[in-house]
């Protein structure tokens, strides 16, 4: 297994990342945001990886939900809000007609993966 590191993401090919035209202010900016705490936690990232591999093996029904191409101007209050209600609605309604542990997870903010027996 290849070895995952902090700092591996480095050596990974970005090929949607922008030109950046100060290299210097790139790195500060990478150093404060690697001052401040993490967005997750290592227990949160274990407890995603077992449960995603319970959907895996089709023990459980993950719904997922995004949209990788929102802009900023997109991402207001409401409209976050209305997209984390479907999800959830939807996930809702699942167990009923799968009778299966349902994951539910988006890219959205403060929308964070969750089960439901």
């Amino acid at each position: 297994m290849q070895d995952f590191g902090l700092d591996n993401y480095r050596e990974l090919p970005a090929a949607q990342q922008p030109t950046w035209a100060d290299a210097g202010v790139l790195e500060s900016v990478r150093n404060q945001l690697g001052a401040l705490p993490p967005l997750v936690f290592a227990g949160e990232v274990d407890t995603l990886r077992t449960r995603l591999a319970q959907a895996a093996r089709g023990e459980a029904f993950l719904l997922q939900g995004g949209d990788c191409a929102e802009t900023f101007v997109d991402a207001t209050a409401d409209r976050i809000r209305n997209r984390i209600k479907t999800v959830l609605q939807i996930g809702m309604k699942q167990p009923s007609k799968q009778g299966a542990l349902v994951g539910r997870t988006t890219d959205w903010p403060d929308c964070h993966a969750d089960y439901q027996d």
